[in-house]
């Protein structure tokens, strides 16, 4: 593969702390996630907050926030949140259909993947991380197809509830499989190694792999990956990585 296009960014000129989050997964189902990162979207001091995708474990299309329920609630919070500081998103796996009618409701900035955001100095390469994880050949088949514009029409041409019987299917297939023990690929070091290069980055931030950590992928590159959240779990997950003059702290939320 080819590093594909790298949209830029610059912070803004106040900009002090930046906030960085991933795999939520928010859903109905789990409250307590939901409410802890209701809290934390008010009451963050970070002067942006980026978003890198799988906010949602499921978004069958902008249309669900106009129903009252879970979707609605969602919305209300990025409404709220992005009224107090640049709120940024791009896109998961799993929330690849977030729109700009939920942008233009909300305030949320739609971002490209990847893009380098230029702040503290650095030149910080953001990814959700599924387009680099090149060993799960069945995903990247099923991301190329999801993510046509055609396909996309299509589907959202659909009734919003075919739309989320079809969603919660696929999160049934995606729960069979983790519970199965299928192993899942983890980003490929050389083509995490070619993004940066065309970037001019020094450090890849990206979630997906739900395997936290800081890795040296030579002397002068780096990789940083965010945890998912679960705060129901025990003990419980969930963890904003801020960038800052103090340089990169994992805060945990729990």
């Amino acid at each position: 593969m080819t590093a594909p296009p790298i949209t830029e960014l610059a912070a803004g000129p106040d900009w002090r702390a930046v906030d960085v989050i991933s795999d939520l997964h928010l859903q109905e189902a789990e409250p307590a996630t939901f409410e802890g990162w209701r809290r934390y979207m008010a009451s963050t001091p970070a002067d942006a907050v980026f978003v890198l995708g799988d906010l949602f474990e499921a978004w069958p299309g902008d249309d669900a926030r106009l129903q009252p329920g879970f979707a609605a609630r969602c919305t209300e919070v990025l409404r709220d949140a992005a009224a107090r500081r640049p709120v940024f998103f791009l896109h998961g796996n799993r929330d690849f259909l977030v729109g700009p009618d939920l942008a233009r409701a909300t305030g949320l900035r739609l971002l490209d993947d990847p893009t380098v955001l230029a702040f503290g100095g650095h030149r910080w390469l953001l990814t959700h991380g599924d387009a680099l994880c090149l060993g799960d050949t069945d995903y990247l088949r099923f991301r190329a197809l999801v993510r046509d514009p055609a396909w996309q029409r299509e589907f959202l041409a659909q009734p919003l509830a075919v739309r989320q019987h079809i969603a919660q299917s696929m999160r049934a297939q995606s729960e069979s499989r983790k519970q199965s023990g299928a192993t899942y690929a983890d980003v490929d070091h050389d083509e995490a190694l070619a993004w940066l290069a065309a970037a001019r980055a020094d450090t890849l931030v990206h979630g997906h792999t739900h395997r936290p950590g800081e890795h040296l992928l030579d002397r002068e590159h780096r990789r940083v990956v965010l945890t998912d959240w679960d705060l129901a779990a025990q003990p419980p997950r969930g963890e904003v990585l801020r960038l800052s003059a103090a340089g990169v702290q994992r805060l945990p939320l729990a």
